[in-house]
This record gives C-alpha cells, sequence and structure tokens, in this order.
C-alpha cells in the first residue's frame, strides 16, 4: 500500500482555518486532519501519537501545523512539538497563527525590498511605527522588523500601559528591544510620523489609523505598508494594489494588502512545500517565513 501525506492541523481554536486547509491541499498534502480547541499540554502526545503509527519512511511523510490566534501561544505549540519530536522519529512542524506569521514575514519583506529599490537602504536602524501593534499580525511584524535591525516602537491606540506590556513581553520571550508610543490623538500620531522612516499599518480591518494630511506633513517617512483590505484602508493614499508606487504628493512609498497578501500566500505556500520535499525535518516558525518570504521578492 502506498504511503500517503498527512498534515495534522492543532490549533486551539473552536474551528480549524479553512484557508490553512485550503494551502495545504495546493501544496500536496493528500489528508489534512485538524484537532481544535487543543491546550498545550495536548501537544505532546498529539505529535507523538502521529510519530510512533507509522514506519520511519512514512512518518517522513507527515507534518504538523500550528494554527490559532495567539503568537506566543503558538510559538509555545510549536516549541511543545518540537520537543515531542527526536531521531529517527522526527517530523517537520510549522506554526502560523492566523497567517501572523507569514502576513508579518511577506510585509517586512516588502518593506525591505522597497527600502533597498528606492532608498538603497535596508532596515538597520531604522525608525519603525508599527499601527494596531497589539493583534499577531502587529506582533510579528514588530519582531521581525526588531531582529533586522530596526528601532521598532508599537504605537498605543487605546493604552499606553497595554502597549508597554506587549512591547515587554515580545523582548523577554524574543531578546528584542521594541519601545511603545503614544499614538491616541491625531496630534500623538502626527509626532510619531514626523520621526519615522516606515510605518506598518496593522489595525483591524476597516479602520484607518494614517490619515493623507499625516502622510503629507511627514519628512522622515520613507515607506509605509498596510494590511488592511477592508474599506477605508488603513492608510488615506495607499491603495490595496499599491506595490512601490509613491503615495500622491508624496515621496513615500506605498505598499498595500492585496500586494502583501500575494507574497503571503506565496511564501505559505511554499512553506508548506518545503514540509513535503525536504529529506529533513524542518521547524518553521516567523523568521523561516521571513527569510522564505525575502527570497521570493
Amino acid at each position: 500500500m502506498k504511503n500517503t501525506t498527512i498534515l495534522h492541523l492543532i490549533t486551539p481554536a473552536k474551528n480549524a482555518s479553512p484557508f490553512d486547509v485550503n494551502m495545504a491541499f495546493d501544496a500536496g498534502f493528500e489528508n489534512i486532519m485538524p484537532y481544535t480547541n487543543v491546550f498545550l499540554n495536548e501537544v505532546t502526545g498529539l505529535v507523538q501519537d502521529a510519530m510512533f503509527s507509522r514506519s520511519l519512511s512514512a512518518v517522513k511523510l507527515e507534518g504538523v501545523f500550528i494554527g490559532g490566534r495567539d503568537i506566543d501561544l503558538a510559538m509555545d505549540m510549536l516549541n511543545a512539538a518540537q520537543k515531542a519530536t527526536f531521531p529517527p522519529f522526527e517530523i517537520s512542524l510549522f506554526a502560523d497563527p492566523s497567517g501572523a506569521f507569514t502576513t508579518g514575514a511577506a510585509m517586512v519583506a516588502k518593506v525591505e525590498l522597497f527600502l533597498k529599490k528606492e532608498f538603497n537602504t535596508d532596515l538597520v536602524g531604522k525608525k519603525v511605527a508599527v499601527f494596531g501593534a497589539t493583534g499577531p499580525v502587529g506582533g510579528c511584524v514588530a519582531v521581525i522588523a526588531a531582529k533586522q535591525g530596526a528601532q521598532v516602537d508599537l504605537v498605543a491606540h487605546s493604552s499606553l500601559d497595554e502597549a508597554h506590556n506587549k512591547a515587554e513581553s515580545y523582548n523577554q520571550r524574543y531578546g528584542t528591544t521594541i519601545g511603545c508610543v503614544d499614538g491616541m490623538s491625531d496630534t500623538a500620531k502626527q509626532k510619531v510620523l514626523d520621526h519615522v522612516d516606515v510605518a506598518l499599518c496593522c489595525a483591524a480591518a476597516g479602520i484607518r489609523v494614517i490619515s493623507a494630511a499625516q502622510i503629507t506633513h511627514s519628512n522622515s517617512l520613507k515607506v509605509i505598508a498596510d494590511v488592511n483590505a477592508v474599506p477605508p484602508t488603513g492608510a488615506e493614499g495607499v491603495d490595496v494594489h499599491a506595490n512601490g508606487e509613491k503615495i500622491a504628493d508624496t515621496q513615500v512609498v506605498g505598499i498595500g494588502a492585496l500586494a502583501i497578501g500575494d507574497l503571503k500566500y506565496k511564501t505559505q505556500h511554499n512553506l508548506l512545500k518545503q514540509m513535503l520535499d525536504t529529506d529533513k525535518p524542518v521547524c518553521l516558525e516567523f523568521m523561516a517565513a521571513f527569510e522564505m518570504a525575502s527570497s521570493l521578492t
């Protein structure tokens, strides 16, 4: 009997994401098995059941995908899954909660692409402001940008304490030096934008966080990236199709949600295929996603 490929999709959420299921099928997995409402302490047992139930040749055709919405919990689950494996019963692992790892990776990779293309520079030493920073994509882009050498601030939209606590949590967990700034008024936001090189808009769908007037007023801004495709966009003047075009009446480069989404799709697809094609098991998280996204730009 032919051994088939299996992806075990583990999520703490009530439902598995249809997006992830479709992506896995399109990448070549023949079977996808979802496990929902999973607690952290259940991951080891699930992974080892998957490992021990197949021959050594068949176990190479398996993979574990970690979903959910919480990036820290996803990383904890990924770490638990990795600790559960050992030679020769090793399987490939991939975490991408709510697509945040691949979306964040695509967003930062696009920013670096246009910093190099339009300004002959990179993220090292650049001041980056993350709007909508308390969500999964916002947290992910903050960590990736910080690891690329940027000076990153989370922009508080309702509570400076909440943004500060998020920044401290990321710093302790990921070894970054992320800060936070007040963005709870238009005046405060303008002050932020007047001193940054890059603005990353990761707010909830349909929430506008930056106006055209605020963009025009800034003399320091080089790039604005926005993941919001639902009207109104997060940054006024950044079309959802924008892929490095200058924002009207400025020298600021805009990157829209569909351009980011296209690279996100390609990144996730290629990482899922990597799980199938590799002879050596892989463990894929946000930095692996960023490396893949960068290679695809």
